[in-house]
């Protein structure tokens, strides 16, 4: 077995050692956009790259600068790379987030220029957690927080078939970078 996976642009892509040249934002948008968030667990399929637009978005609504909000719509790329493990489980498993850190922060360098620092990722992070919890909300009716979080954007959680998730994720990107 090879030390790599194959992209669907075809790259071939270690993830336990990233070259930053292979990694390719058409590749990010397109496995994003064919996998599903809550790990298949709501009624209907919603994908990580409609969270990641969300995500996006809710940042430019709140009138952060074009960076975080591109930050915003790259957080989960490794996924593309790596694929996901759900929270609960993942906290356990510190060697996975080492690889998932090193991936993401791999993005971050070819696409924002640089690794966030913590005031960046804390934006992130607080949207992330934001549209994870309207997520729920809307797809099982559980609340994850004893509050609402505050959310300033109205995110539309109905089902994008995965070419047009594709194409928004690549425009965003495109108006960002």
């Amino acid at each position: 077995m090879n030390d790599y996976i194959t992209t669907y642009s075809k790259k071939h892509i270690n993830p336990l050692k990233p070259d930053i040249d292979d990694i390719d934002i058409k590749d990010i948008a397109h496995a994003l956009s064919l996998m599903v968030r809550a790990n298949g667990h709501f009624p209907e399929f919603y994908s990580v790259c409609q969270h990641s637009i969300h995500c996006c978005e809710e940042a430019l609504c709140r009138d952060l600068d074009k960076n975080t909000a591109l930050l915003c719509l790259l957080h989960d790329a490794s996924e593309a790379y790596i694929a996901d493990i759900i929270r609960p489980v993942k906290k356990h498993i510190p060697h996975y987030s080492d690889i998932e850190k090193n991936i993401q922060n791999a993005v971050y360098s070819k696409y924002a220029g640089n690794i966030p620092g913590e005031k960046e990722l804390k934006h992130v992070k607080d949207i992330d957690d934001t549209l994870l919890y309207y997520e729920f909300l809307h797809f099982t009716g559980e609340k994850l927080l004893k509050s609402e979080p505050f959310i300033k954007s109205n995110p539309d959680f109905s089902f994008i078939p995965f070419p047009e998730a594709e194409k928004k994720f690549i425009a965003l990107f495109k108006i960002l970078s």
